[in-house]
């Protein structure tokens, strides 16, 4: 992941943070729930949910593509455990199943996935924003409720980012000028018909009556392949007339 490095000094040029789940929990979440410094300080502290997804680039100092923040999760109803993820124009909601996150095979945390909807339930409207929350092992079941108190967990980890939808040029190309152009041309003839019915429902013009004696439209194709015919005659050019057509006739 692309970053500022001059943010933080002592990291070497070309650094990138793009650590891995178990780093997450062992070396970061955990250090940030004791209360102990991180490795390096380059994830903030920030209540995501008083925030739109959009709006929390910004507020880090990694440039693109990841974000992460540590942020306190609050209870959605004063004594239940469920947690609130509101935000001012929409909310997060989890989909997939947790997966457990093990360091040396023991088990230290879970990732949480969640994807972003504008709007309120149950008529959101599902974005490309996508959001892991790790917890540490046990923090599911909350610290012990204080009297009046919402918080759910102290702290968890979280790590936003937009998914892409990328199509190659050459896809695009292949849809425009292959099957997508034939299915285009062929659906200006009837599915089944004769040659008759081509020529007299004006289907093709008078130049390409030859078909009548070349119904297999050899002499223009023949043109097409060895360059011999100095014409169009057999080629598919726009507006122009065809010698040769690719729909399935029934003498």
């Amino acid at each position: 992941m692309k970053m500022d490095v001059n943010a933080f000094p002592g990291l070497p040029p070309g650094f990138r943070f793009h650590p891995t789940d178990e780093e997450l929990i062992m070396h970061y979440l955990r250090n940030q729930v004791r209360s102990r410094p991180c490795p390096v300080s380059i994830i903030p502290e920030l209540n995501i949910y008083g925030f739109d997804p959009w709006d929390l680039p910004e507020r880090s100092d990694l440039e693109e593509g990841e974000w992460y923040f540590f942020t306190p999760l609050d209870r959605k109803y004063p004594n239940g455990v469920r947690p609130n993820r509101a935000t001012m124009s929409g909310y997060w909601k989890a989909t997939g199943t947790d997966k457990a996150i093990y360091s040396e095979s023991r088990y230290v945390g879970v990732k949480k996935a969640l994807v972003f909807y504008k709007g309120r339930p149950p008529k959101g409207v599902k974005t490309d924003w996508i959001m892991h929350e790790y917890r540490m092992r046990g923090s599911d079941k909350g610290p012990a409720t204080i009297s009046g108190s919402m918080r759910l967990d102290e702290w968890v980890l979280c790590r936003i980012y937009k998914k892409k939808h990328m199509k190659r040029a050459s896809e695009e190309e292949v849809e425009g000028s292959g099957e997508g152009y034939r299915r285009q041309v062929a659906s200006r003839f009837p599915r089944s018909c004769s040659l008759t019915h081509l020529l007299e429902g004006g289907y093709m013009t008078t130049e390409a009556q030859g078909l009548e004696d070349d119904p297999f439209g050899l002499v223009g194709l023949q043109g097409v392949v060895d360059g011999s015919n100095g014409s169009n005659s057999g080629r598919f050019c726009g507006n122009q007339s065809y010698n040769f057509v690719e729909p399935v006739f029934q003498f």
